[in-house]
């Protein structure tokens, strides 16, 4: 049986509902057999972003820096101003994974920001496809992609930079 969550609209919330679909975890066999999954893990799913952090579904808040891929959640450690020193070693860990995502989803923060071409031709070497876009419409698309059964990552910066704390 299927639950569904109805959100009402409040304009006094500033959250708003992001493109999510709930994940079935079942050991045995069903009547449905989905043609794009292989043995990709179930994707972590976010449920929406305020000035706390980015809210994964299942409650979790990460109020810092974080990239999704393969099904985890990494924690990132970004300089706090935008690409004022970033460089290849902040994306370096797309180097290690087998396969590599397809799509980068890069969320920027409340607003888009390009990155420097270095950080675009790095992981156009790479082989990765490069979508940049606010924080909250990443978010949707990556969960999007990921319900597809792309190889797909997400590096989400929250709207307020926090450091990671230890």
């Amino acid at each position: 049986m299927s639950s569904f969550i109805i959100h009402r609209f409040c304009p006094s919330l500033s959250r708003r509902a992001l493109h999510t679909t709930a994940i079935r975890h079942v050991d045995r066999p069903t009547a449905f057999t989905n043609m794009l999954a292989g043995d990709v893990p179930p994707p972590v799913q976010v449920s929406s972003i305020t000035s706390a952090g980015i809210q994964l579904a299942d409650g979790l808040i990460l109020p810092s820096a974080c990239i999704f891929l393969d099904g985890k959640v990494f924690l990132w450690n970004v300089p706090s101003n935008l690409w004022d020193g970033w460089g290849r070693e902040h994306l370096s860990i797309f180097e290690t994974v087998v396969p590599k995502p397809e799509i980068l989803v890069f969320g920027t923060g409340k607003r888009m920001e390009l990155p420097p071409p270095s950080i675009r031709g790095y992981l156009k070497e790479m082989g990765i496809q490069l979508d940049i876009m606010d924080t909250r419409n990443a978010c949707s698309t990556y969960n999007l992609l990921a319900e597809e059964g792309r190889r797909v990552a997400a590096a989400l910066l929250p709207y307020t930079p926090r450091p990671w704390r230890s």
